[in-house]
């Protein structure tokens, strides 16, 4: 239970609401709710630099969205002329979406916001709506910037803001541990995975706005060393298990130790005795003992820092308009403007809710179009048939805003199954739309959440002019470039007279980590393609085999600057396998 999760849910919305109520501006407090709660929704396990960009990101996109509701209501005297501005807007937002997972929360911030600025019935004016949703997302990230979390409880390893960046660090160390456990075992390509995610979640959680560059604390500068310190010891356990040969038992332990050096904030202490009996072996016993010396005293001789690229705005603005961009934004226009265009012309009293359903709908994060769909009805059912027997026994206010409080604490735990999360917003939203002083609106939303489902799924399954799937075929080419670039940079080292030097090797680690994090993104990608009616499914075929390809091309490369770094030249056998890779995807390409 991520209970940490659920204090900041329970002192979030419920709490701002019932100040609103006291104030006598409960239309205050219901605007500033659903700011929480939509950040509520956004808010994951990790460090607190990354939440400050994972939370406050995606809340001024839905403080924008407010005004330009607010905004386009009022001026718009043609009934048409509000779901254009929704479909323009719609397509604007889905195809910043394509950029990566804070755009795509941003993006699912603005039209939501956009629907309930334009819809609900408040009598602030839009600018007021706006400040009153930011400051309810501002009050849950001051929660989790303030607030302790889980490894808080580790007091001797340094202070509790750093908690998350420790527990990621720590999982790095763990992963390394687990895979040369592997080696050898059918086990090892899922374990080579999972060290991709750890050190993704590791780089995520030591970058944001609360550290840049620089470290601002000899705490933040020591667990920063210790995480440059894992990226030779996850290099040489990939190529060792690249190469497939079972290792000591003891081969994992001392990467385990240093995972508990981390988590507890103590000394290494004494590593196993190290085995040298091959180029991946002996990359993994100078890992270990740079690493210990880092741990252990301090040292400042660890690897100097991979430069991470930045993307520039004009490859935001490429990736925007690229095909999965352009398939995504024309998705999500014809969702948002085709929904409230129904909505409107059906007259209904809460039409703003049939545009936000359909938003959630069509988000690709969120699983399969059909799983999606699926899960949407039936948790709205479960949750309207909920608020309608809890309305008529609580009293009010002061029961729904205890109703919408507990809900507040709900929203972390049902984030792991859509249908979880769905029902319990929908009685979160329903019990502020009734403490806002709107009518019990149960059954209604059950058949505008249908009818939102109906016009996505038609929407879904319409035909394209273009190929489909171009959110796979983005990534795919993403993949391929950063494989690349890094098989590249290792056989320039190759070409040179001895071991490459320390900033070719940082450059080496940066040009790794970026595409096998690319990788991970054209994987998750192509898994959720897959997963679709096969009406939709068919569109990515192929693909999985030209990830796969991918995958064993950039182990193999990961071997190469192994030894490289052992001999300063290129065995054979690596070179043979790298052209057979090489011509192997020009085939399945």
């Amino acid at each position: 239970m991520p209970w940490y999760s659920v204090l900041r849910g329970v002192l979030a919305a419920g709490p701002l609401l019932c100040v609103g109520v006291v104030a006598g501006r409960a239309s205050v407090g219901v605007i500033a709710a659903l700011g929480a709660m939509l950040a509520g929704i956004n808010d994951r396990p990790g460090s607190r630099r990354a939440a400050v960009r994972r939370l406050g990101a995606p809340a001024f996109a839905g403080a924008g969205g407010v005004v330009f509701g607010a905004y386009v209501a009022g001026v718009s005297a043609e009934p048409s002329l509000l779901p254009l501005a929704f479909a323009v807007l719609g397509l604007l937002a889905g195809a910043f979406s394509a950029v990566g997972p804070v755009a795509s929360a941003g993006g699912t911030q603005l039209l939501v916001a956009a629907a309930i600025g334009a819809g609900m019935p408040l009598p602030e004016p839009g600018w007021l709506r706006a400040l009153c949703f930011l400051a309810g997302a501002g009050w849950l990230l001051a929660l989790r910037l303030v607030l302790p979390s889980p490894d808080s409880r580790m007091g001797a390893a340094g202070p509790y803001r750093l908690d998350g960046e420790r527990a990621a660090v720590s999982a790095v160390y763990e992963a390394v541990a687990a895979l040369l456990d592997a080696v050898g075992t059918p086990r090892a390509t899922d374990r080579r995975v999972a060290l991709t995610a750890a050190l993704d979640q590791a780089q995520d959680a030591l970058s944001g706005p609360l550290l840049g560059r620089r470290a601002s604390s000899a705490a933040e500068r020591r667990l920063h060393a210790q995480y440059l310190a894992a990226l030779p010891l996850g290099e040489a356990a990939t190529a060792l298990a690249w190469a497939g040969e079972p290792l000591p038992p003891r081969a994992g332990e001392g990467p385990r130790r240093l995972a508990a050096a981390v988590r507890d904030g103590v000394p290494s202490g004494p590593l196993p005795a190290p085995a040298r009996s091959g180029a991946g072996l002996r990359a993994l016993d100078d890992a270990l003992l740079c690493a210990a010396e880092v741990f252990d005293r301090g040292s400042n001789r660890a690897p100097k820092p991979p430069r991470a690229r930045r993307p520039r705005p004009l490859d935001l603005l490429r990736t925007a308009t690229g095909p999965g961009g352009r398939e995504y934004g024309v998705r999500v226009a014809l969702c948002f403007g085709a929904s409230a265009a129904v909505a409107q012309a059906l007259h209904h009293e809460h039409w703003y809710w049939l545009p936000a359903t359909a938003v959630f709908l069509v988000k690709p994060d969120l699983g399969p179009l059909a799983s999606r769909v699926l899960c949407r009805a039936l948790g709205t059912v479960l949750g309207a048939v909920l608020f309608a027997g809890l309305a008529a026994l609580l009293p009010r206010p002061a029961g729904l805003i205890a109703v919408v409080a507990v809900c507040g604490a709900l929203i972390p735990v049902a984030t792991r199954h859509f249908a979880a999360q769905t029902a319990v917003v929908t009685v979160l939203v329903l019990a502020l739309v009734m403490v806002g002083g709107e009518p019990q609106a149960a059954w209604g939303r059950i058949g505008e959440t249908l009818l939102a489902c109906g016009i996505v799924l038609l929407v879904g399954h319409l035909p394209w002019p273009v190929r489909r799937g171009g959110r796979v075929q983005d990534r795919l080419l993403a993949a391929r470039e950063s494989a690349h670039a890094y098989l590249r940079h290792v056989l320039s080292d190759a070409d040179k007279s001895g071991p490459p030097a320390a900033e070719d090797r940082a450059a080496r680690w940066a040009l790794r980590r970026e595409a096998y994090r690319t990788l991970a993104e054209a994987r998750a990608a192509i898994d959720l393609a897959a997963a679709e009616l096969p009406t939709l499914a068919r569109h990515s075929a192929g693909s999985e085999q030209v990830a796969a390809t991918l995958e064993r091309l950039v182990d193999t490369t990961t071997a190469c600057a192994v030894h490289v770094d052992d001999t300063g030249q290129l065995p054979r056998r690596h070179a043979e396998r790298i052209d057979a890779l090489l011509a192997e995807l020009t085939t399945v390409a």
